[in-house]
């Protein structure tokens, strides 16, 4: 472990709000929390265009992307899965300070560690978003095969299955994709964010 007495914070010559004034919008972190299957990548890439049309600079991060290189080396047990949520959390945060809006796609299924990732930012910088969806939708979607392994025993630790996913307390937003289409839930959020005057 690095010993911090040898570390010295530097200050950069370009602040938050530089950044933020050049780009011509706010930075935050949207962080779309839900079941496998639920549809937070797609709705993240789908908003992620939505911006890109309006010149708002933004990034995607998703959960199985990340792991093919900066967190390839956790396993999915529970200090590792917090373990793979802080480091997104260092990371976004990083990406506000650029001025810029980052999308997260990550199951992150415990309420505490969502909550450390708010806790490092900025208030209105963080917005949960709950992408609701039922076990069962999510079962009968299993766009990656997964509940399937992990009812045949092939597959352990899986959230919802044998392992908890604890929904989000107070949530920014709820998009339940059950109920409304994917360009209904971008909408919903993109009226949320002119609301709150960060777009």
């Amino acid at each position: 472990m690095t010993d911090n007495k040898n570390i010295t914070w530097h200050d950069y010559a370009i602040t938050k709000k530089q950044r933020r004034n050049q780009n011509g919008h706010e930075s935050f972190i949207i962080w779309f929390t839900g079941l496998s299957g639920s549809g937070k990548s797609t709705i993240a890439n789908a908003l992620a265009q939505t911006l890109f049309i309006r010149k708002i600079n933004s990034y995607v991060l998703d959960g199985d992307n990340v792991r093919h290189g900066l967190n390839k080396d956790l396993g999915f047990s529970e200090k590792e899965r917090a373990e793979n949520i802080r480091r997104i959390g260092e990371v976004s945060k990083l990406f506000v300070d650029s001025g810029l809006v980052v999308l997260t796609a990550f199951i992150s299924p415990f309420q505490e560690d969502r909550d450390q990732v708010r806790q490092i930012v900025e208030p209105k910088e963080f917005i949960e978003v709950y992408v609701k969806c039922s076990l069962d939708e999510c079962e009968k979607r299993d766009p990656k095969k997964l509940y399937q392994k992990a009812r045949a025993g092939k597959l352990k630790n899986f959230t919802g299955i044998d392992s908890p996913y604890e929904e989000p307390i107070n949530p920014e937003l709820v998009i339940e994709t059950n109920s409304y289409s994917v360009e209904e839930c971008v909408n919903n959020i993109i009226n949320y964010l002119e609301k709150m005057k960060l777009i």
